[in-house]
């Protein structure tokens, strides 16, 4: 199964703009005339006619400079907004998102009967993982899972804690689109770091012959906290100090020394 991703462009003007109720959005009085891009994507089975489902996957999503405004959520027909600044001054009724799927699903299908159909290659995603803040055993946190440059956007990701699935707690956001047209999304898990504990994302995609599995513990080195690497720089710094003022007096005196010889001349 491969995707086929059909791209709308829209102007941020054709939002309905109201007054801000406050001064903190000041600086979006002024709508600025912007490019937002809708993305949908539709599964094609290969060996059969291109087709296309009523009840296809399918994503309805608004983005301003790469981040995600809202996106619609089409079974609930709900609008969930990322930026809670935005709904403050604008709107968008999720019933719209709907009429514009079957737009694009009737428009994807004449593309697909029209084209040679040729599959889209599986890029496999690189996985990071990776702690909100620093780790401490005891204390609440959130790890991350970022899995990125995969395409087509069809992606499962599982977390394990010492070998055992994870189910609750855990969340997902959707497919954001790079500019490269490969896709990103991020998992989160809450989690409270023990003592020998492990963690595991494990990813699932068509471009990966197996499940990729990127491993973390608490155990593992965590980046230098400011207040280390300023302590860092500094005695560096120092150091670097006190060799270039060694440095200057030994010159002087090597140049002193060499005068003395010249004016006493040969014995």
């Amino acid at each position: 199964m491969q995707a086929v991703s059909v791209q709308l462009l829209y102007l941020l003007g054709a939002f309905r703009f109201r007054p801000p109720p406050t001064k903190a959005l000041d600086r979006f009085r002024t709508p600025r005339l912007t490019f937002i891009s809708l993305k949908w994507f539709c599964p094609v089975l290969h060996g059969n006619r291109p087709r296309t489902s009523p009840k296809g996957p399918a994503e309805f999503m608004f983005e301003f400079n790469d981040d995600e405004i809202f996106h619609v959520d089409l079974d609930a027909k709900e609008t969930i907004w990322r930026l809670p600044d935005f709904k403050e001054f604008t709107s968008f009724q999720a019933e719209g998102a709907q009429g514009n799927i079957a737009v694009l699903r009737s428009n994807l299908d004449i593309l697909m009967r029209r084209s040679n159909n040729t599959p889209a290659e599986s890029v496999p995603p690189k996985v990071t993982v990776y702690p909100e803040k620093p780790a401490e055993v005891g204390e609440p946190n959130i790890l991350i899972c970022l899995v990125s440059g995969f395409s087509p956007p069809e992606v499962g990701v599982t977390w394990l804690r010492n070998g055992q699935v994870v189910t609750d707690r855990v969340e997902e956001t959707d497919f954001y689109p790079n500019k490269d047209n490969s896709f990103r999304m991020f998992s989160y898990m809450t989690f409270i770091p023990g003592r020998g504990d492990v963690y595991v994302c494990r990813v699932a995609h068509s471009g990966l012959e197996q499940p990729l599995d990127r491993e973390w513990n608490p155990n593992m080195p965590e980046p230098l906290p400011e207040t280390t690497e300023n302590v860092v720089c500094g005695l560096g710094l120092a150091v670097g100090i006190v060799g270039i003022i060694a440095g200057t007096v030994l010159l002087v005196k090597s140049r002193q020394l060499n005068g003395n010889r010249f004016r006493q001349g040969p014995l």
